[in-house]
């Protein structure tokens, strides 16, 4: 079919546009994940925000700016494993926490994800960036023992000179290029289609209050500092090849940044005036203009879906106290930050402009989760999820479009924190099942002089409370009794979408508050 749709091209010349919208009837999309960067941190978001990010402002008028979207998880490996495969991750082994640069891969080999999916339908599909989802290194001859990954000597085992298995590349990705955690996590080596790049010929470790970064094997060729601006060049990269090929592209570009360390180039520092934090951020916003820039000049803008969000909140590394001297909120006027149930926590920017769909400077107020790109791209490329692909994905499409909806696309959203805590989101009413935060603020989970005499659950109507002070857990009995019945519901079903019930993933040891299931 492709070969008689370039032979009538042929016969009939047409403009290069239009040649690709023939070609190509579904879009490139772009995905682009940035990292611990806060609800507040643009200006589009937040009209009192204090960093200037023109490009990401102009995004937001070119395309439809989401106010109430979320990360399905307030830290980092939980919200990239629900992303791609559209399943909340703590029903994989993974209840609490991250993984670290030499944990297990996470995502098995045989399930769905967004780029294996577009992938077996014609697209051509690349990460790069920070992937954090495990992948199985291998061990020098007489060496397999694997620490916990957050200590130097974890990692003395491990030989470079082997190709690293079970990679992005055996989850849909045709190229992938990246490093393994955070960029505050050894090993700091580049893998490019399982091979590392360069070998470690150094050990590097940095201990200044932004730019810190754990001891750690060093490739030869990775630098620090370089890694995001990296990261974005190679992108343009992949754009300008795929730009000239009759095929779709999807590319998922997963920033290590603003995320630890905190590293803006040496022509970024001091340009916010702020800190070395709202600096980075100015980088990051520079880097989105260009990569917007070179969609633009390969003529393939009006038919590419172009996502921009975050994984979760601000994290208090980039401090809070001195930002908010000067006026700057990274969680706007929501309460928490990166690591909590609460809103600061996994309430995140979320643009998404695709001229060939979207009507221009629209805001949407529908509840969105990362979890709904699979079942969006699978609308869109004509695609019927089987039960187990999926499980808690909701297409966004009818939103994109502008179509009017009767009804809200999700039922109700799960949220979770670093600690395994739940909270549950139905229209305006949000049940978080735990005393404080779940996380890193007040009320720590760790402290419990700062827990004691609170309720063991909390219960906000986000509508006339989005900085979730007044708990009306004692006023609403039924609203509490509902939430919880629906939240055992999805987890007892393995899904929060209609469908077949599925099972969990089996783990060691108990769910978070398994005694709402009692």
């Amino acid at each position: 079919m492709k070969g008689l749709i370039l032979f009538l091209c042929c016969l009939f010349p047409l403009t290069p546009c239009q040649k690709v919208a023939s070609v190509q009837p579904y879009p490139n999309v772009v995905y682009i994940l940035a990292d611990d960067m806060g609800y507040g941190d643009i200006r589009a978001f937040n009209e009192d925000c204090k960093i200037e990010t023109p490009y990401l402002d102009q995004l937001a008028v070119e395309g439809m700016k989401f106010t109430d979207a979320h990360s399905p998880s307030s830290v980092c490996t939980p919200t990239r494993y629900a992303l791609l495969t559209g399943r909340y991750s703590w029903r994989s082994r993974l209840k609490s926490g991250v993984l670290t640069g030499i944990s297990k891969a996470l995502i098995p080999k045989g399930r769905t994800t967004v780029a294996s999916m577009l992938n077996d339908h014609g697209y051509r599909t690349a990460f790069i960036g920070k992937w954090h989802l495990g992948w199985n290194w291998q061990f020098k001859k007489g060496g397999d023992e694997l620490g916990s990954g957050w200590n130097h000597e974890d990692f003395e085992h491990l030989d470079y000179t082997q190709e690293v298995e079970h990679t992005p590349d055996d989850v849909g990705f045709d190229y992938s290029y990246g490093h393994a955690g955070s960029l505050d996590m050894a090993p700091y080596v580049y893998v490019e289609n399982g091979q590392v790049t360069s070998l470690p010929d150094r050990v590097t470790v940095d201990t200044g209050k932004y730019t810190w970064w754990r001891k750690g094997h060093t490739g030869a060729d990775f630098d620090h500092y370089d890694v995001t601006p990296n990261f974005f060049r190679r992108s343009i990269e992949f754009i300008e090849t795929e730009a000239r090929t009759p095929d779709p592209f999807f590319l998922y570009l997963a920033l290590p940044s603003p995320h630890t360390p905190i590293l803006p180039t040496e022509k970024y520092l001091g340009k916010s005036k702020l800190n070395p934090y709202a600096d980075f951020i100015m980088l990051i916003d520079d880097w989105i203009g260009a990569l917007q820039h070179t969609i633009k000049e390969q003529g393939i803008e009006q038919n590419t879906l172009f996502i921009f969000t975050t994984d979760n909140g601000c994290s208090p590394e980039a401090d809070f106290a001195l930002l908010d001297s000067l006026g700057h909120h990274p969680s706007y006027v929501f309460r928490g930050h990166k690591a909590d149930i609460y809103e600061g926590g996994h309430r995140v920017p979320f643009i998404a402009k695709w001229p060939a769909a979207i009507q221009p400077g629209i805001i949407s107020e529908e509840i969105i989760c990362h979890t709904d790109l699979l079942a969006t791209c699978a609308e869109i490329i004509n695609v019927r999820l089987n039960d187990n692909e999926g499980e808690d994905s909701y297409s966004i499409l009818p939103v994109l479009k502008g179509l009017k909806l009767k009804n809200p696309i999700r039922e109700a959203t799960v949220h979770h924190s670093i600690d395994g805590s739940f909270a549950i989101r139905k229209g305006n009413w949000k049940l978080i099942l735990c005393p404080g935060s779940g996380g890193w603020s007040v009320p720590r989970p760790d402290d419990p002089e700062a827990n004691e005499g609170l309720p063991g659950y909390q219960l906000y109507n986000l509508k006339n409370d989005p900085g979730e002070k007044e708990n009306l857990l004692a006023s609403h009995p039924d609203v509490v009794q509902d939430l919880k019945s629906l939240l055992t519901k999805y987890i007892e079903e393995g899904r929060s979408t209609p469908g077949k019930s599925q099972s969990n993933d089996n783990i060691d040891g108990e769910w978070k508050q398994i005694g709402w299931m009692d």
